[in-house]
């Protein structure tokens, strides 16, 4: 077997293990809404947030990492957070599962260390700071702080993540100095929102709100998604995304800086779900047809149905939403029941595009190894066509 095959083999099965974790959470959270269906272990519903955003989300980001970077001893990490999210999941060992996560979001920080020595980008950057947002959330969880107190952390590793892949793409559009000083400055301000959370929790979390409307309010305008929404295809598809990802980044922001730190309750629900399932999902559903075909090398035709589960994830977070703030129970429950439905068709739905196949299939073979000359725009082609950038504004 050659080495392209083994490293298929292990990317397929961290993938895997990733979506155990992904459906594991989802079902914690159904059990969480009030669902009476099998509790499987004692531990489940707790461990709803963790299997999320560790099992899942940073299994399938470190992974991407690995794969664009290219070393073999990168795969150590993806394969740490994998672990750790199935050990999670048995409800045994202890503290080994987030152990192993923690020693993963640390070997994710190493990555960017090798990323910034090869280039030292502001964007890169920006995803390195994700990362350690990361490892600093899974060190609280380690040490036994409450997952809503640590939340935030987890929360500034996927906001910076995707915000610093991003500013790598707005950078074609040749903006002027100062929007990407007006873009660092709001991480900056998203950053000391985070450490305060740590000692003033309300003023911490109130600041981190203004941050991410600020950020939504960025991206809406300097994205080029803004440009691309006028395109077809899986281009358009992809911006529809990003820009009502947009909008729920905005919604949580703004519930946060106007209630601060309610504790756990409705607004906590709304607030940071608004977050994780409004815009991260919405990042996901957008890219998915890029990123998987890149990482395990099988192609993902666009289809016009993609759009399905996306407005069910829209429609079911707004009924959520309305449950939350009016504290009607029961259409809290729907909007979660139909956020999982989302999810879960969205990987329906792009297992079939995979089987059935396209006689011009979007994406697929495997990504090549990390080119720091070349642009997210050149290995991203399926999301920017050929756009005039002469007449964008400076």
């Amino acid at each position: 077997m050659d080495r392209e095959s083994t490293q298929t083999g292990i990317r397929f099965a961290l993938m895997a293990m990733g979506m155990v974790a992904l459906l594991s959470g989802l079902w914690a959270g159904l059990l969480r809404l009030g669902w009476a269906g099998p509790i499987l272990q004692t531990n489940l519903p707790m461990a709803h947030g963790p299997l999320m955003v560790c099992g899942f989300l940073g299994t399938l980001i470190s992974l991407e990492r690995t794969v664009a970077l290219d070393r073999a001893w990168a795969y150590v990490v993806p394969a740490l957070v994998g672990v750790g999210g199935m050990v999670l999941l048995s409800g045994q060992l202890g503290m080994i599962g987030p152990l192993l996560i923690l020693l993963g979001s640390a070997g994710l920080v190493v990555l960017f260390g090798v990323v910034l020595s090869i280039q030292a980008s502001g964007f890169a950057f920006v995803m390195a700071g994700g990362a350690v947002a990361w490892a600093v959330g899974n060190g609280l969880w380690l040490a036994g702080w409450p997952i809503s107190d640590l939340v935030p952390w987890w929360m500034g590793f996927l906001v910076l993540t995707i915000a610093g892949e991003r500013l790598e793409l707005s950078r074609m559009l040749f903006y002027a100095e100062y929007v990407e000083k007006v873009f660092f400055g709001i991480v900056g301000g998203l950053g000391i929102g985070m450490v305060a959370t740590l000692s003033w929790p309300d003023i911490g979390l109130r600041t981190v709100g203004l941050m991410l409307i600020a950020l939504a309010a960025w991206l809406a305008i300097y994205d080029i998604a803004r440009r691309t929404v006028r395109g077809r295809g899986l281009t358009r598809f992809i911006a529809v995304c990003l820009l009502t990802g947009y909008a729920w980044l905005a919604v949580g922001g703004a519930l946060m800086m106007v209630y601060g730190n309610p504790g756990a309750g409705p607004v906590y629900d709304i607030a940071f779900h608004a977050v994780f399932v409004g815009f991260v999902f919405s990042m996901i559903f957008g890219h998915a047809p890029i990123i998987f075909p890149s990482v395990l090398g099988v192609s993902i035709p666009y289809r016009p149905l993609f759009y399905g589960h996306v407005v069910l994830l829209h429609v079911a977070l707004t009924l959520r939403a309305a449950g939350d703030l009016t504290l009607h129970l029961p259409l809290r429950a729907w909007g979660g029941w139909g956020n999982a439905a989302a999810i879960v068709l969205f990987l329906d739905v792009t297992v079939y595009s995979v089987i059935r196949g396209d006689e011009h299939p979007i994406g697929g073979g495997p990504m090549p190894s990390l080119d720091l000359n070349e642009t997210s725009t050149e290995r991203q082609s399926d999301e920017i066509p050929d756009l005039d950038l002469s007449a964008t504004t400076r």
